[in-house]
């Protein structure tokens, strides 16, 4: 019988590491979910509240399907509780990558695995906070006066996991321009001079990213280029260094001499 320890094992241990590590996250989301179960109701109407608080005095939401009523609520409790186990699921993927890392990239990781996360629900944040309250009260607003504004509860849930995504995946730029100008693909000053394509892209990526509407684009755009200058300015501190490939290379003999 062939020794686990030997290398052309490795691949497989990985791989059983891996289904490990993936269970635990499925647990995790299966725990909080089961938990959360009970408040999906209230976790809906909260969730809706940005919406039922500028309806027309005597509207209410409506169910189109017969299942809605029963189905969107728990779906909506299980995408938050996706949401809420996102600092397990990355701490998951650093266990499971952090043997693998030289010295210097394990002291990168974990601020950007926390800064991300953060960021995340920034993004989620201001979608709720900020974007919800303008653009529902903009749409209920608008319109011919004969037509009911009654919005249906499970397009309005997909509406909004929608933004939800997108603001939390646009507000991860930092993030991004970070580990591009630390990996060595990119530098401040080039990003600097390719700003004008760079606010051009964030409203066309907002374009897609979004319902299609005007509003919402904007108020995505506009914080992606926001957070794109707020990269320019953290990644002089993680400009990568002339002296990092001597530090990994030391690593490296380090790992083969023991």
């Amino acid at each position: 019988m062939s020794n686990p320890e030997q290398p052309g094992n490795s691949l497989i241990g990985h791989l059983v590491e891996l289904r490990s590590r993936l269970l635990h996250v499925v647990i995790a989301i299966l725990v909080v979910f089961l938990s959360s179960a009970y408040f999906a109701n209230d976790l809906y109407e909260w969730l809706s509240k940005p919406l039922t608080s500028v309806l027309p005095q005597g509207t209410t939401m409506i169910a189109k399907d017969v299942t809605a009523p029963f189905l969107a609520p728990f779906k909506l409790t299980f995408m938050l509780s996706i949401f809420a186990a996102i600092p397990f699921i990355l701490h998951q993927l650093w266990s499971f990558v952090a043997p693998g890392l030289y010295k210097h990239e394990k002291r990168l990781v974990m601020p950007l695995l926390i800064s991300s996360t953060l960021l995340f629900y920034g993004g989620i944040a201001f979608c709720y906070f900020v974007v919800f309250p303008l653009i529902f009260k903009f749409f209920s607003s608008v319109g011919p006066a004969i037509v009911a504004y009654t919005p249906d509860i499970s397009s309005y849930l997909d509406f909004v996991l929608t933004l939800f995504f997108a603001f939390g995946v646009a507000f991860e730029i930092p993030v991004v321009i970070l580990l591009l100008c630390w990996a060595g693909v990119t530098t401040a000053d080039d990003l600097r001079k390719k700003r004008p394509f760079v606010v051009v892209g964030a409203f066309v990526v907002g374009m897609f990213l979004t319902p299609p509407d005007v509003i919402s684009q904007t108020l995505l755009a506009l914080p992606m280029w926001g957070l794109f200058e707020v990269g320019l300015l953290c990644s002089v501190f993680y400009t990568k260094k002339d002296d990092e490939p001597d530090e990994a290379d030391d690593d490296e003999q380090h790992i083969h001499g023991s």
